[in-house]
């Protein structure tokens, strides 16, 4: 059936009836406002399922007091998907010391509290309780990087895959479209021959089953099993890097042993073609928020103006969630699409001629292809821990891309604010020298993140001299374009590895440059990454004991070497020193508190808000035990002794708290018959009325 794309995808009955729809086929379920961008992955996603024939509604942001905001569409007629939104909900809540945010990009007036901790869990959960027996299919960020057994920062223990807490049919890991046209073309054909659908096997998907589901003549990568890993917590690292290799490999399965049963996960699908990215980024997008809002929703005054060129990154850093969930290897638009898409930027209201960013996860990798076999590969990164041979750019190709976007009509200033790969710029000077004199607004987004040469390997980054001589070629250039400009750099505090000696090595090198660093996050286990089994196992990923801050003291004082004047009261009539280079880079730019920086979790705008509650029951994500754990090669200390796993209750270093999950207030998860949520934002209508949306693909801003 061919359907007419409507301006909004239907949020209401009424908007249902206006459309001619009397009942869904799909149902999306998001924790982020519904806005009708191609940033925000339930839009994208309904846009394509509708350009197939399906009528696709999207509850964004429901209540999960009650299953009303859920079912107000009625039942859909083959499955209902849920996801968290662009961000883990626990990331969006909570800040590297496990303190309550105070806002959220995704919600109207950047309120927090419209979506609740392990939403993926509890929106599952309301849409059974609406909709018994409905096929239940779980996506995004969230789900996709807690597939497998996973550790969880915020409540300090081992969880096994999320598909068994959530009870859900099936797992969309990494990008969404290609599998979930997949299911929804299963289920019409089962539905045409009065067969039940067979989920199983479809590309990029994970089910609960047996090991008998893998095809003969397979191969098959075997996770070490949640109990093994409950016993042992350094299996975590084994399970890590083999989930790793699982997607870059891109021909194997993988299956893990749960409680008795098999966790199976299908290969990845292949990454789409030119032809299939331009379709879906060239559907209808009226690229504004439904207008049922009645306030402003942050992320999309961000991303409006913004063109994504490409999705995937070659860089594979051990902190990242990129890689792990778009893959390493590139997709890009065609040209003639992209330049489409600037046009019809031009023609929408509130025009001004500037495109705030043109770029991807890495803007420098556009066109990026490997040569080699992906299934032979067994590097982890494409560019360390240096430019692999088979990572071919053409990255004056792309400095092309933006002169032409430059040239279109009504187009004034085209800027990159993603952030480009520093050792890649490196390989094309030319492209470089053009990106800096044509394309760099004064402030440039660079990820050194570090620059001790022990915290770099750890972080599969790239090594300081690399970005000593990026550093010179800007300079450079800037100044023979007679322009004042800065590079920003990004920096992680309290990485696994990462000692108070690597931070004073940090600190003393920007000292020297009169760099006065702000863009410094303090480092957050977030679910899935390699850095996260390096916090957790106290291992390197060859097995090498290393040393991790864990307790909030520690971390604080990391933090501290790097930023001093945190947490201090200023001095009457004093204010925080500004040392400028403009040669060097290092604007200042706006203090933050640690944590409310930048977030390892790559390419999703932080959110924040929500009250901690418990989503499972007891049992469920226990904590491991604790005589198997590595200690990295100290002296162990008497059990919650210096452990400083738990937040810090008063902001003063040293003193423990509960964290998040063992504050004060609702105990149990969000049972919708029973808890309470934190307040409906104002920016919404009533249940009858609602517009909602939700969950982003790329942040603006994000850089590699």
């Amino acid at each position: 059936m061919e359907l007419k794309q409507p301006a909004f995808l239907p949020t209401t009955r009424q908007e249902m009836r206006a459309l001619g729809w009397e009942a869904l086929d799909v149902l999306l379920v998001t924790g982020d406002a519904y806005v009708d961008h191609p940033s925000f992955g339930a839009a994208l996603l309904g846009r394509l399922l509708v350009a197939r024939g399906l009528r696709t509604g999207i509850v964004a942001q429901p209540r999960w007091t009650t299953p009303e905001d859920v079912s107000r569409m009625g039942r859909p007629r083959l499955f209902a998907g849920v996801t968290a939104g662009a961000l883990d909900s626990m990331l969006a809540h909570y800040t590297a010391f496990r303190k309550k945010r105070h806002d959220d990009a995704y919600t109207p007036g950047g309120r927090a509290g419209a979506r609740p901790n392990r939403a993926v869990i509890v929106y599952s959960n309301l849409v059974r309780q609406a909709f018994p027996g409905l096929v239940v299919i779980l996506g995004g960020i969230e789900a996709s990087l807690r597939r497998i057994t996973h550790y969880d920062f915020w409540s300090d223990s081992l969880r096994r895959p999320i598909l068994l807490d959530a009870k859900a049919d099936l797992l969309v890991w990494g990008m969404g479209e290609a599998p979930l046209i997949a299911v929804a073309r299963t289920m019409l054909q089962a539905e045409e021959s009065g067969m039940v659908p067979d989920l199983t096997g479809i590309p990029g998907t994970a089910w609960m089953g047996g090991p008998e589901q893998v095809p003969e003549g397979q191969a098959v990568l075997e996770l070490p099993s949640h109990e093994s890993i409950q016993q042992d917590p350094r299996l975590l690292m084994q399970a890590t890097l083999a989930s790793e290799h699982h997607v870059q490999r891109g021909d194997a399965w993988a299956v893990q042993p749960v409680s008795g049963r098999t966790l199976l996960l299908a290969p990845p699908p292949p990454p789409p073609t030119s032809r299939q990215l331009d379709e879906v980024f060239e559907l209808p997008f009226s690229r504004r928020a439904h207008p049922g809002y009645t306030e402003a929703i942050p992320a999309e005054e961000m991303m409006r103006w913004s063109v994504n060129t490409h999705r995937g990154c070659g860089g594979g850093c051990s902190f990242c969630s990129l890689a792990l969930h778009q893959g390493r290897r590139v997709a890009s638009r065609s040209r003639g699409s992209i330049l489409r898409e600037v046009r019809s930027l031009t023609r929408m209201p509130g025009w001004t001629g500037s495109i705030s960013d043109v770029g991807g996860p890495s803007a420098n990798m556009w066109g990026a292809r490997c040569t080699l076999d992906p299934s032979r590969c067994t590097r982890a990164s494409c560019l360390f821990p240096a430019v692999c041979p088979g990572f071919r750019v053409d990255q004056s190709a792309g400095v092309e891309l933006l002169r032409e976007v430059a040239r279109q009509e009504g187009v004034r200033h085209v800027r990159v604010a993603s952030g480009i790969r520093h050792d890649l710029a490196l390989q094309d000077p030319q492209a470089l020298k053009a990106l800096t004199m044509e394309f760099t607004g004064g402030q440039l987004k660079v990820a050194p993140e570090h620059l001790s040469e022990r915290v770099l390997r750890g972080m599969r980054k790239p090594a300081r001299e690399v970005f000593e001589r990026f550093l010179e070629e800007f300079r450079r250039h800037s100044q023979a374009a007679g322009k004042e400009q800065y590079v920003i750099p990004y920096l992680i505090s309290a990485f696994p590895g990462c000692t108070d000696q690597d931070m004073r090595e940090l600190a003393d090198w920007l000292r020297s440059r009169g760099w006065t660093p702000r863009q410094v996050q303090c480092f957050i286990p977030t679910p899935g990454t390699v850095a996260t089994a390096m916090y957790f196992t106290g291992l390197d990923p060859e097995g090498n004991p290393i040393h991790v801050a864990r307790s909030d003291a520690e971390r604080l004082r990391q933090h501290g070497i790097l930023c001093p004047e945190r947490g201090r009261k200023p001095v009457r009539g004093q204010g925080p020193e500004r040392r400028d280079n403009p040669q060097q880079g290092g604007k200042p730019q706006r203090d933050e508190k640690p944590g409310h920086g930048r977030k390892p979790q790559r390419g999703e705008k932080p959110g924040h808000g929500g009250k901690p509650q418990r989503d499972e029951k007891p049992g469920h994500g226990a904590r491991p035990q604790r005589p198997g754990r590595p200690t990295s090669g100290r002296e162990p200390m008497p059990d919650g002794a210096g452990r400083g796993h738990k937040p810090d209750r008063g902001g003063k270093p040293g003193r423990e708290a509960r964290s998040p999950e063992r504050q004060p207030g609702p105990r149990r998860a969000p049972d919708p018959a029973k808890s309470q949520p934190p307040g409906r934002p104002s920016g919404t209508r009533t249940p009858s009325g609602q517009a909602r949306k939700n969950q982003g693909r790329r942040g603006p801003g994000r850089r590699r």
